[in-house]
């Protein structure tokens, strides 16, 4: 498993949010702390599934996995990315089963979840649903103030804080939903090499290998 971490004392005002991006190849994971109103990270990594060649076994290492991690970092609510339609039936299938595990994890402790669409976790975070991974890494890493020596090179890991960091936002003062909305206008500007620019507009599929 590959981790970044700075884990805080603990104290009876904050907020914990997990957040989860599924996947049956590696699955993302961010921990946000909020104390005050501002969001800060506590750890991201993904949890590698790829040495397990039976799904089940995958499905199972999945639940173990976020079971530990809720149990080390204690949130109070998840964050999980919901999975896309694709035309593949049984990678569709298998990608729901492994959220579905990573959900049972959360239920299992009576952490309440929600969950988000990719176009609407984007949306929220940077302002445009069509952003790629590496813009909405980039626009967290801003966001929360991390450090570019702490970020990782799995944009699984960022996905699944974009979930927690969207669950932040949407479940807080109307004000703070459009912050995203903001900072994406001035990341344009500051960083026109840094936007990618598609031939033809369509809706997000996340064509990221992620299911089998």
């Amino acid at each position: 498993m590959t981790e970044r971490i700075s884990v805080p004392q603990r104290t009876n005002a904050e907020r914990i949010i997990i957040g989860i991006d599924p996947g049956t190849h590696i699955m993302g994971y961010g921990v946000l702390r909020v104390y005050a109103g501002t969001p800060s990270l506590v750890a991201m990594g993904v949890i590698e599934l790829n040495r397990f060649d039976s799904h089940y076994l995958r499905l199972r290492r999945i639940y173990e996995r976020v079971s530990g991690l809720i149990a080390q970092y204690l949130p109070d609510e998840m964050a999980i990315e919901a999975p896309f339609f694709g035309k593949n039936v049984q990678s569709m299938l298998k990608l729901g089963r492994a959220q579905g595990v990573a959900m049972a994890a959360a239920l299992s402790r009576d952490i309440p979840i929600c969950e988000y669409a990719p176009l609407k976790i984007k949306m929220t975070i940077t302002g445009n649903g069509q952003a790629s991974k590496e813009q909405v890494a980039e626009m967290l890493r801003r966001i929360l103030h991390i450090p570019q020596e702490n970020m990782l090179p799995q944009l699984d890991a960022t996905d699944g804080l974009a979930a927690a960091l969207c669950h932040y936002y949407e479940t807080s003062r109307p004000v703070t939903a459009h912050k995203g909305s903001n900072n994406w206008k001035d990341f344009i500007a500051k960083n026109p090499d840094k936007i990618v620019r598609r031939a033809t507009p369509r809706h997000d599929t996340l064509t990221d290998e992620k299911e089998e």
